[in-house]
């Protein structure tokens, strides 16, 4: 038992946060659900409602969970990046939330069409409330998915999933503002924040850096004992 929670206890600080941030987001879709400021961007008015691209915006949860996950059991430098990057944002997204309630007024009011992909949509609106919607995680998440793709060696050396990861973050991105769930000005915060975070986690690396401190704490302590 002790060999199995030596090799998995890194995944405790993704325990501990999936609850933390899954509690916090319900209350606010529960009870944050009168907006006290709308987005809107003059761009938003010329992007078309697409359906079709409900597909790669519910293949966000598999992307960003999958690219996670296999960092987690194949590259733990890289899974702790990843963490880092992901609950940044997310906790940022949540305060943001709390302390300014948002959301918009893009959404059509009847289906231009009925098919499947339609139908998808509808479904999607009557769980997911137009509210909460600043800076994206969907577009946030999908960039530190790509992120960690490009940072993974055993990923990143295999052309086929290095471009396909890349298609699939822009699918997702482009998805947020042709299904109508995000305003552009959403979408282009979201790129600020993970620009900023890039630098932290990537060109400072942070990460290493808190990992060689915690060793060298943990030398000198063994030489005063």
């Amino acid at each position: 038992m002790k060999k199995i929670y030596e090799r998995y206890k890194h995944a405790i600080p993704l325990m501990v946060y999936a609850v933390i941030y899954c509690v916090w987001f319900a209350y606010l879709e529960k009870n944050v659900t009168q907006p006290s400021t709308i987005i809107h961007m003059k761009w938003d008015d010329y992007i078309p409602f697409c359906e079709v691209f409900i597909i790669p915006y519910f293949l966000w949860f598999v992307y960003v969970s999958g690219v996670l996950f296999y960092c987690f059991f194949k590259n733990k430098q890289e899974y702790y990046r990843n963490c880092m990057f992901l609950f940044t944002g997310m906790t940022i997204f949540l305060i943001v939330s709390t302390l300014w309630p948002n959301g918009h007024h893009l959404r059509p009011y009847v289906m231009p069409r009925d098919n499947i992909f339609t139908d998808m949509v509808a479904r999607l609106y009557r769980i997911d409330t137009p509210t909460n919607l600043w800076p994206s995680i969907h577009v946030y998440n999908s960039i530190a998915a790509h992120l960690a793709v490009t940072h993974t060696p055993a990923l990143a050396e295999n052309r086929r999933i290095r471009t396909g990861s890349l298609i699939l973050c822009i699918s997702i991105i482009l998805s947020t503002v042709f299904i109508k769930q995000h305003s552009m000005f959403d979408v282009i915060t979201a790129f600020i924040m993970a620009a900023i975070m890039y630098l932290v986690v990537y060109q400072m690396d942070i990460v290493a850096s808190c990992q060689a401190y915690r060793s060298n704490w943990k030398r000198r302590r063994l030489r005063q004992v």
